[in-house]
């Protein structure tokens, strides 16, 4: 089989695609025929030693992926059936979806939900994932499309671009920040404005402008979107692309009442079912099926570098040979 492997290569690692033996992935009740595997800024990152995420090598790269079952010792999931299978430190510690075959536990394994086919549950991922589970939250927390626009940066990116789509869906109004040209790619997704990113400012609050907002960049961008949430309004904080440091003031809190929500896709069983179930219903975005660019394994080691150099759109999937 052909797998995009990570070798220690002194202290990050590096990644190449190889020929490998099935029997030496790791142990596992299910074993998964690979169909589709989205490209995260995370597996970016891991392949090419940019961070210190792998813990363990060898280890074959990609955090996720959607694939027909070939073998189970697990009497939930039969041999053809369709499953989702991401976080739980595969393509970290335990060998992730860029393969040809994937084995792991079945209490990692989730059924494809009804109303999403393969590919609509590959685009979606764990960034999709990600931003549903940012809208269902800070729904949970009062958020109603009436209360006021909602605002969403890093939006050309895969967490971001899903979130306005699916915030469009529910009847947001979406503004969408981007430090890429706007060449009606996020219109298209539904946001109702495009903004650049924000100048910097010392300035502890702003003018109120969002009932709510979802951060796939961290850094500065939190920042401001901290200082420029209404009174009572929630932000839900996923990605860093932007950096790890938060330098904010109290005021946001104290005077505002905003709620500053963390979002941490490696959830449970139960709530991935649930949030799952949304995908493919009410958070499932208009046009899913259209949304994702699909490349090839062999092609995945370039397309990685032009991640980490920004110069990527929306999803990405590497797509396996059908079974």
């Amino acid at each position: 089989m052909k797998a995009y492997r990570i070798e220690q290569d002194g202290k990050l690692g590096r990644g190449a695609i190889v020929e490998m033996e099935a029997a030496a992935l790791d142990a596992g009740d299910v074993t998964i025929r690979t169909r589709f595997a989205g490209v995260n800024y995370k597996d970016a990152l891991a392949g090419l030693g940019g961070a210190p995420i792998i813990r363990r090598y060898p280890c074959n790269g990609g955090i996720e992926a959607v694939g027909q079952v070939s073998e189970s010792r697990d009497a939930r999931f039969a041999p053809g059936a369709w499953v989702i299978v991401h976080g739980r430190d595969i393509g970290v510690s335990h060998d992730g979806g860029f393969a040809e075959t994937l084995r792991v536990p079945g209490d990692w394994v989730l059924p494809l939900p009804m109303g999403l086919s393969p590919l609509e549950a590959a685009t979606l991922g764990v960034a999709g994932y990600s931003a549903a589970l940012a809208v269902d939250r800070m729904e949970g927390m009062g958020l109603a499309p009436g209360a006021g626009p909602v605002v969403v940066s890093g939006a050309t990116g895969g967490v971001g671009s899903l979130a306005v789509a699916m915030l469009a869906r529910r009847g947001y109004a979406v503004s969408a920040v981007s430090g890429k040209p706007d060449d009606g790619f996020l219109r298209g997704l539904g946001a109702q404005e495009v903004l650049a990113l924000p100048e910097p400012s010392s300035r502890p609050l702003e003018e109120a402008r969002w009932a709510g907002g979802i951060d796939a960049a961290g850094g500065p961008l939190l920042e401001w979107m901290l200082r420029t949430t209404q009174a009572g309004g929630v932000v839900a904080s996923i990605g860093n692309a932007a950096g790890i440091a938060l330098n904010t003031t109290v005021l946001p809190f104290i005077l505002r009442g905003v709620t500053l929500t963390g979002i941490n896709s490696d959830s449970e069983m139960p709530l991935r079912r649930r949030i799952w179930a949304r995908l493919a219903d009410d958070l499932k975005p208009q046009g899913l099926d259209a949304m994702a660019h699909q490349i090839a394994l062999s092609a995945l080691p370039a397309f990685m570098a032009q991640m980490l150099e920004r110069r990527i759109t929306g999803r990405t999937l590497v797509t396996f040979p059908e079974a």
